[in-house]
């Protein structure tokens, strides 16, 4: 599924299931929260900190699928055309970018 795709379907599943959209400050909370989600298990996971018994079977994926949907929804409500947003951004990095990370030693 393409982003346009992904857009229309989140609109569909408020609509239907969630009666409307939560207004924009409620979802950046939401979105930060999520964001934390997932930073708490990448953390616990692949960094230094231990893992807690009740972390260890939260999935990385749904966590980051709920970022996804919140951020669909925030450009769902603030008429953002995220395909077009993000193809723009693509070609901005691809092309500022390509030659810096070729020649960062450190990515050797």
């Amino acid at each position: 599924m393409d982003i346009k795709n992904a857009q229309i379907t989140v609109d569909n599943w408020i609509k239907k299931h969630g009666i409307r959209y939560f207004n924009e400050l409620t979802n950046m909370a939401q979105l930060t929260e999520e964001v934390g989600e997932v930073a708490r298990i990448i953390s616990r996971r692949y960094g230094e900190q231990s893992e807690k018994e009740s972390d260890k079977n939260k999935d990385l994926g749904e966590e980051l699928a709920d970022v996804l949907f919140v951020v669909l929804c925030l450009a769902n409500q603030t008429n953002i055309n995220l395909q077009k947003a993000f193809d723009k951004k693509l070609a901005i990095k691809t092309e500022r970018d390509h030659d810096r990370h070729h020649n960062n030693s450190k990515l050797k």
